[in-house]
């Protein structure tokens, strides 16, 4: 029974770990909104070493349209502004000497389908985590030598009720995500 335990365990654990990487992912889908974790995934060489963005400079978001990068050292104003390039995030950056000022241009009716399309892609990513989950915690519960196929069923029951739930948490970061993109 006690392997059975540290095999529930195990798959929550790891269907948490597919959520959080679901809800990251959903972060860096721009919502027309400015947000200094848009930019997370982008590198700025710092003295010959690839570092993030935000581990080189302050971010702020003054209004709804634009972003703040406010270098630590105001000889990576390029560096930044060619990184967030490179990064291909559709996103224009221009310095005033200071900082690095992106404007976040407005969501037209067609990027924001393709963005929810893109949010429904990265949840379905999600939901095939999940399930592959719930495969492999099934198979690893069938190959339990000394248990009864009564506890092996139950166990399997229970590892299902989480897929659900798991499933469920993943729609509604889905739907919250959607609405935010569509609220013009």
């Amino acid at each position: 029974m006690e392997e059975i335990e540290l095999f529930l365990e195990e798959a929550k654990d790891l269907m948490n770990k597919a959520i959080a990487h679901v809800s990251s992912e959903l972060t860096k889908i721009r919502a027309g909104k400015a947000n200094p974790s848009m930019l997370d995934g982008v590198q700025v060489s710092y003295y010959g070493a690839m570092s993030p963005l935000n581990q080189v400079s302050s971010m702020t978001t003054p209004d709804a349209r634009t972003i703040f990068i406010k270098p630590w050292e105001k000889s990576l104003i390029h560096e930044i502004e060619k990184a967030i390039m490179n990064a291909n995030l559709g996103l224009t950056p221009q310095n005033d000497g200071q900082q690095v000022i992106i404007n976040i241009p407005m969501l037209t009716e067609e990027r924001r389908k393709q963005l929810v399309k893109q949010v429904a892609q990265e949840c379905e990513h999600g939901k095939v985590s999940i399930r592959s989950i719930r495969k492999d915690t099934n198979e690893s519960l069938k190959k339990i030598k000394g248990v009864s196929e009564d506890d092996v069923k139950n166990a399997e029951e229970q590892v299902q009720k989480l897929t659900d739930e798991f499933i469920l948490k993943i729609d509604s970061l889905m739907k919250k995500k959607e609405a935010e993109i569509m609220t013009v």
